[in-house]
């Protein structure tokens, strides 16, 4: 059964994005309209939880594939938001769908989690810490639904692509693999500096030939073990197409021996 909380969804359409990396300022740019799965999502929530680390309570989501109930047992890819979307949003970006339809697909089935982690860069800001959220609280939050937490992926989009990045350099180990779509990453950032930590992690890479970052990701000194450079933008026209491969790449890398 399908479960989002009744607040209104944010549509998908183009917004203002602030991604705070090496001072880009980034606008997600208009095009055509999204990709948009048919498959059906399965078990897809809405929540909130308290943060500790954030100091407020955020907006928790989850999906679950349909045809694998309320997701026990499943390993767990971590979504870290861009700058223009929230967990509010994933539902009506088909996240869910995409998910379903990977696994129909061939797919190996896993979930989907992420929260609220604004416009932060998905790095410490004071007594504000996203990452740390992204790092013990939103694993403890899966565990409570009894997610695989010994089995996590990360994937981000723009700001969040970035902030998967750092994460996985900064907790070496933390997670087996990390898709990034149109990282907002500069050369000499944090992202390029912590690089060699990100070595032994396969790194599945996304980003359209129109894209502003296109140049500073092709720069990325890390080993590539999936992605393309494709004909797109800064965008989720772009980034739903990228999708299917993203999900097929996360699922391989978390049913790994």
């Amino acid at each position: 059964m399908r479960r989002i909380s009744r607040r209104t969804l944010l549509t998908a359409g183009s917004v203002a994005v602030t991604a705070a990396a090496a001072g880009l300022y980034l606008r997600e740019n208009r095009g055509p309209a999204q990709v948009m799965p048919t498959a059906p999502a399965g078990d897809e929530r809405l929540t909130q939880e308290h943060s500790e680390a954030r100091g407020r309570t955020v907006d928790f989501y989850t999906a679950v594939p349909d045809g694998y109930g309320d997701g026990r047992g499943l390993p767990v890819c971590l979504i870290l938001h861009g700058g223009s979307k929230r967990p509010a949003d994933f539902a009506g970006l088909g996240l869910g769908r995409f998910l379903t339809e990977a696994v129909q697909r061939g797919a190996a089935p896993f979930v989907l989690a992420g929260a609220t982690g604004d416009q932060l860069a998905w790095k410490p800001h004071g007594d504000d810490d996203p990452q740390r959220m992204a790092h013990e609280e939103i694993p403890a939050w899966c565990a409570a639904r009894d997610f695989d937490t010994t089995r996590l992926a990360a994937w981000g989009w723009s700001m969040g692509g970035s902030g998967a990045l750092l994460l996985a350099a900064t907790f070496p180990s933390f997670v087996r693999a990390v898709a990034a779509f149109s990282p907002a990453v500069a050369p000499g950032d944090a992202v390029f500096r912590a690089a060699p930590n990100l070595r032994p992690t396969p790194i599945g890479l996304w980003c359209g030939r129109d894209d502003n970052l296109y140049d500073n990701v092709r720069a990325l000194p890390v080993r590539r073990a999936a992605g393309s450079y494709g004909d797109g933008n800064h965008n989720f026209a772009y980034w739903s197409t990228a999708i299917p491969a993203a999900f097929d790449f996360i699922a391989a890398t978390l049913n790994s021996v």
